[in-house]
């Protein structure tokens, strides 16, 4: 490739892009994109703030954040690839998040309210439930 046809790719986004795909998988390389699941650091410090506002109680909110640190690292989306539990309190199966809004895949505040509702239920608080976890690694 000449250098004014590299200049000219450089001015297209694209064809730069596209270029640099080609020149790779010619030299043995594959590019990849990082996997569409992955937890950012602002999705994860965001779920945590959203947590923090539902759940006023320091207690409470450290042990819920215990148990999703644990089960997800604050990942929105993150599924287990054996058991298929999903999101942040991996819910199993996870479409039982349904229950607190058609959004569970993505919505954290959405997976955070069913998991509050599920520790509540099944073992009377977060605190509740982080014990339960720490005897037995799962909840």
């Amino acid at each position: 490739m000449t250098v004014s046809r590299i200049a000219h790719h450089l001015t297209n986004p694209k064809k730069a892009l596209a270029s640099a795909a080609v020149a790779a998988a010619t030299a043995g390389m594959v590019l990849t994109a990082a996997p569409a699941h992955a937890a950012t650091a602002d999705s994860a410090t965001e779920a945590r703030s959203i947590a923090h506002k539902m759940i006023p109680s320091a207690a409470q909110y450290n042990a819920f954040s215990k148990i999703v640190e644990h089960e997800s690292g604050w990942n929105v989306t993150a599924t287990n690839s054996s058991s298929g539990a999903y999101g942040l309190v991996q819910a199993l199966p996870g479409s039982k998040m349904a229950t607190a809004g058609s959004d569970w895949k993505t919505n954290a505040k959405t997976q955070i309210k069913w998991g509050l509702d599920y520790m509540n239920s099944r073992y009377g608080s977060p605190t509740g439930a982080w014990s339960f976890w720490q005897a037995n690694g799962w909840y």
